[in-house]
């Protein structure tokens, strides 16, 4: 019974399941043994592009030409050679957002049937790469995007709203690049692996509808200008004919890394599923809800045991305070499961950054809700402003990682020790 040790495993947990999802051997896996016969350009677009363009100059070196990096600020960690480095704003786009993508744009277009581009595409990359169409505004992207964030659209419905509004997203990027043709390597941060979602697809053919964007707009009941609405009633690029795509990581590998690292603890591990979605805070009350079944001998998990769950929730923005959806569904958690000595539910976000904040997601075991009412806090009042954040802070009980370089979505892991 003293094998295990909860806030270890948890934390050996952490290690593992990031060093696994890195993108950089991705990137090696990806490139290692093709031949590039062509002049060679690089663009990486995405949180994790510093990363990737980086992997893939060790791996390819002087056969680049020259490469265009845009990554979240303070996600560059230096110089590559022969890159032209770019960090802008992430969730929401700024006006260095428009002059990295320019830039992209400039070399696109500038090439030939003599070359090729490779392009490097992960979480984040609908955001950090954008440029309106003509007669719309960076505001009016920034505008329409903050509405869909607060109303908890998910990131499919988010990215059929922006792509109609763009000049990179659904396939329109891939036309720049034409007649030169690309070969690109995507970290997926959808879930499903869809590539006209991933970084709102600009090298996939889309196969959202306007339909589909007028329910969107109904649903959240968005506020649209006159040109927008305009721009939502024409359809997108159907067909990309110069482009092959690899998709190297994605929340199954997650998963499965998730499930690796809890059997070699001696946990028995069983990933529920890959696609997690729906309100933060309801799938943290189930979370805790299936713990204290396994623990009272209701359900058909036997301790010990490590029950995995990947994919990515949303929360509906009603108050004022910081958090994320990683750390929401953590602190949700704890009531379920307070007073359970055997017990740790843990939510992390690979990328390292939950929301607007320096966690990567928050976690909860039996002691948690006893020692937030011990210090008076109210969780639910706390959960009703969105402040999970400061009420795990007070208990220290945030997944601090930093940035990690990745974004291959989220995982939850439930742990019932014997």
């Amino acid at each position: 019974m003293g094998r295990f040790d909860l806030v270890k495993d948890k934390d050996r947990l952490v290690d593992y399941v990031i060093a696994q999802n890195l993108p950089d051997e991705a990137v090696i896996k990806a490139v290692g043994g093709r031949k590039f016969n062509k002049n060679l350009y690089v663009i990486a677009i995405g949180k994790a592009a510093w990363n990737m363009a980086n992997a893939a100059y060790q791996q390819l070196g002087d056969q680049i030409v020259k490469g265009i990096v845009i990554t979240k600020y303070e996600h560059s960690k230096g110089e590559i050679p022969r890159m032209e480095i770019f960090e802008a704003g992430h969730p929401l786009s700024d006006a260095n957002t428009i002059e990295a993508t320019g830039k992209a744009i400039e070399l696109a277009a500038g090439l030939s049937d003599e070359d090729e581009l490779l392009f490097l595409v992960s979480g984040g990359g609908s955001a950090l790469f954008e440029k309106p169409l003509p007669g719309l505004t960076l505001e009016d992207i920034v505008d329409v995007s903050s509405q869909l964030l607060a109303a908890g659209a998910d990131i499919v419905e988010m990215n059929v709203i922006r792509k109609r509004l763009s000049a990179v997203k659904a396939g329109r990027f891939a036309q720049f690049v034409a007649p030169a043709s690309t070969f690109a390597v995507v970290l997926s941060d959808v879930l499903g692996d869809r590539l006209d979602s991933i970084a709102s697809g600009p090298m996939a053919p889309d196969h959202s509808t306007s339909c589909d964007a007028k329910r969107i707009v109904e649903k959240y009941n968005l506020k649209l200008t006159s040109l927008m609405e305009e721009l939502l009633e024409k359809e997108t690029p159907k067909e990309v004919l110069n482009v092959e795509t690899v998709i190297t990581g994605s929340v199954v590998t997650l998963c499965q890394s998730a499930a690796q690292i809890a059997s070699e603890m001696g946990y028995h591990p069983t990933i529920i599923c890959s696609n997690m979605n729906g309100e933060a805070r309801e799938v943290g009350g189930l979370a805790g809800v299936m713990a204290s079944d396994i623990v009272s001998g209701k359900s058909d998990f036997k301790p010990p045991c490590a029950i995995i769950l990947g994919g990515e929730t949303v929360v509906h923005l009603k108050g004022t305070g910081r958090g994320g959806r990683n750390q929401e569904l953590a602190l949700a958690a704890a009531e379920g499961i307070a007073g359970l000595e055997n017990v740790l539910i843990l939510s992390l976000g690979s990328d390292g950054t939950d929301g607007p904040t320096d966690a990567a997601g928050g976690w909860a075991d039996g002691k948690t809700a006893i020692t937030l009412k011990e210090k008076g806090i109210d969780t639910h009042k706390m959960l009703e402003n969105n402040d999970a954040y400061h009420v795990l802070k007070a208990v220290n009980q945030l997944i601090i990682t930093g940035p990690t370089g990745t974004n291959v979505n989220d995982v939850t892991v439930i742990f019932v020790k014997e």
